[in-house]
């Protein structure tokens, strides 16, 4: 019997799981996340290559969800951004480890890889990327 891999393990080595992996035009120097294929400014003289962004930037704008989607209702109320990437590209994602009312536009945040989901008590738990104030 051929030996099968694991679904976990094969979620383990997709980069994109476990790190910001976008893309970078060589042309221009602009990057981009999600990655693209081609750049929207350089077009056909464009090089696209692949990038690991940071993880760094600042909260670009922010709100405060106190009715959540089905599924969420135990982290309500939570902070959902838009934030600016420290290479330019702008993320929508959630923030953690910080009350709403510490929340400010410009407040210099970082990724971290936290549990989003699972599939039931005991099936797969899927984790993304949320972003943390950067404590000083």
């Amino acid at each position: 019997m051929p030996h099968r891999k694991s679904l976990s393990m094969i979620w383990r080595r997709i980069p994109e799981r476990y790190r910001l992996e976008g893309t970078r035009c060589a042309t221009c120097g602009r990057y981009f996340f999600p990655p693209r294929s081609f750049c929207p400014d350089c077009r056909r003289k464009g090089r696209i290559e692949k990038a690991t962004l940071s993880g760094k930037g600042k909260v670009y704008t922010y709100t405060v969800v106190h009715v959540p989607l089905e599924g969420f209702e135990r982290y309500a109320p939570y902070i959902l951004a838009i934030v600016e990437l420290d290479e330019g590209p702008k993320i929508t994602a959630q923030i953690v480890d910080a009350e709403p009312n510490e929340i400010a536009i410009g407040m210099p945040v970082e990724m971290h890889f936290r549990r989003v989901s699972e599939d039931g008590e005991t099936g797969i738990i899927h984790y993304g990327f949320k972003f943390a104030p950067i404590k000083a």
